[in-house]
């Protein structure tokens, strides 16, 4: 498997010091459905249909989303989203918008880290990462993205305006 760790993140996603929005980890949840189920033995709910899911400045959109809660204090521990192409999106402190598509989206909530599988792409300013597999630490910024196989490619398309800075 060829692994790419990108240093250039500083430049594709840092242009301004860009962070996740920090007041999202604060705000309820809110999800919209076709249908839900709820397992109380594994205090996991699964979400079918056309599902939204929004969390402060959280956009997650995809076919089936399962959350997976805390047995002690009844806090999100994962989200996972899956679809055609499942959606990520999230605004920064600053204002810009970070937006990610796969297959498979894993957040792990307290690691604050998103993992996307499967055609994945993660873009912010015009400049974008595609990989088939994608692991992105939220407030850290640190980004390494993958090929499936060997001869899987990563791509990087650095727009003029983040290179600069």
């Amino acid at each position: 498997m060829k692994l790419s760790h990108l240093s250039l993140i500083a430049c594709l996603f840092a242009s301004t010091q860009a962070l996740a929005l920090s007041t999202d980890r604060d705000q309820p949840v809110y999800i919209d459905s076709d249908s839900q189920q709820l397992d109380m033995q594994s205090n996991q709910v699964t979400f079918l249909g056309d599902v939204k899911l929004k969390q402060g400045s959280i956009n997650i959109n995809a076919d089936k989303i399962v959350v997976t809660r805390d047995k002690n204090d009844g806090s999100i521990k994962k989200i996972e989203g899956y679809g055609k192409l499942a959606t990520f999106s999230q605004l920064t402190d600053d204002g810009k918008t970070l937006h990610g598509e796969a297959k498979e989206l894993y957040y792990d909530v307290s690691q604050d880290q998103l993992t996307m599988i499967d055609q994945a792409m993660l873009a912010q300013d015009d400049s974008e990462i595609r990989g088939n597999h994608i692991r992105y630490q939220i407030s850290s910024q640190k980004l390494i993205a993958d090929g499936k196989q060997k001869g899987d490619r990563v791509t990087t398309v650095l727009q003029p305006q983040a290179v600069q800075e």
